[in-house]
């Protein structure tokens, strides 16, 4: 809830013509992750940087630079921490490595629902939480949700997954902790930014991959190279973007400024969700009617997974004190939101 009350200074920052909300002019560069062509995981930076610069009435300035252009997709953080640049965009879930806890703010294998997320995320301590780790690890940075999105898949294969034994051996691009879910399930994981999966798929250098949701898959051509598209994506319920913004840039600007930041951002929270819900389905219908295959995992399968899912989550948070103290939150925040959120929707089959 804190979080919010620095939307107290939004009524001040839309009185442009007193000259006194916006005392310093803020230019950002702000590379990107992700292409901004990508529906509601790329395409809320460049909405971001465009509301900023229209309701601050140029006062903030965003310029988005495409992935690689000026700063490795997997290099943002540090970048921005260390002041190379004022701003990035990207899933923060890429520096597990560095900050242990921090998938837990990505995505989490068998979590929440988007919705449910961003309740915990907004009222439930989740945004302050979020400054605390990274500062705890060293890292200035100030962290604004800016994007959300539903399930991905559950990867692209060339040949049928039936059993947790068909992970083994499988050279896969998987992501966070799901990835080191399939590494306890023999496969040989690796990482590498989207740009460079069709051809890594096209080479035979991996032999299946996850990314993200069928409207973003799509685009990247996955459908072209193999047939076998997984479902659920049990190890990403909810993939979450961020606007990691250097410390001092935020410290330096005025309350004004800092609320149009956080109310841009929460817009564009809403609206990447409601891109890929939009797009999703036609997309995923389209792969059908061209012979893809949207195969379901059993549900044994799933529960054997959700089994190993909960050792990895185990260990992470027996190893990292920040990693244990999010989890747990996560965790209690859970327990009564499961009595509403089994009891409120209809099933989707009716």
């Amino acid at each position: 809830m804190k979080l919010f009350k620095a939307l107290t200074g939004i009524a001040g920052a839309v009185v442009l013509t007193t000259g006194t909300a916006f005392a310093d002019d803020l230019r950002w560069k702000m590379p990107v992750a992700f292409a901004t062509n990508l529906p509601g995981l790329g395409s809320p930076a460049a909405w971001v940087a465009d509301s900023l610069n229209t309701a601050s009435d140029g006062s903030i300035q965003v310029r988005v630079y495409e992935p690689g252009k000026l700063v490795p997709p997997f290099d943002i953080l540090q970048s921005v921490s260390d002041g190379k640049v004022e701003a990035g965009y990207t899933w923060i879930g890429y520096d597990q490595g560095k900050v242990p806890a921090i998938p837990l703010f990505a995505a989490v294998p068998f979590g929440m629902k988007p919705w449910a997320y961003t309740g915990w995320y907004y009222y439930g301590g989740g945004h302050e939480m979020l400054q605390e780790v990274y500062a705890n690890k060293g890292f200035e940075v100030h962290a604004q949700l800016c994007g959300i999105i539903g399930p991905e898949t559950a990867g692209w294969y060339s040949k049928k997954i039936e059993t947790l034994e068909d992970y083994k051996g499988l050279k896969i691009r998987f992501a966070g902790l799901g990835g080191k879910v399939l590494e306890k399930l023999g496969a040989s994981v690796t990482m590498m930014p989207g740009g460079e999966l069709y051809q890594a798929l096209e080479k035979g250098t991996i032999d299946a991959t996850e990314f993200s949701m069928p409207a973003i898959d799509q685009i990247l051509g996955f459908d072209q190279i193999v047939k076998y598209n997984l479902f659920p994506g049990w190890h990403q319920q909810f993939t979450a973007q961020y606007m990691l913004i250097n410390k001092d840039e935020w410290n330096n600007a005025t309350v004004a400024q800092k609320a149009l930041v956080v109310a841009s951002c929460t817009a564009a929270t809403t609206m990447a969700l409601a891109e890929g819900e939009y797009k999703n389905g036609k997309v995923l219908a389209g792969f059908q009617a061209n012979g893809i295959q949207a195969d379901q995992i059993p549900l044994d399968v799933l529960r054997q997974l959700k089994a190993v899912t909960d050792e990895v989550l185990a260990e992470e948070a027996s190893n990292d004190a920040d990693f244990k103290r999010v989890y747990e939150s996560q965790n209690e925040f859970m327990k009564t939101y499961k009595v509403w959120d089994t009891r409120a929707y209809v099933p989707a089959d009716l």
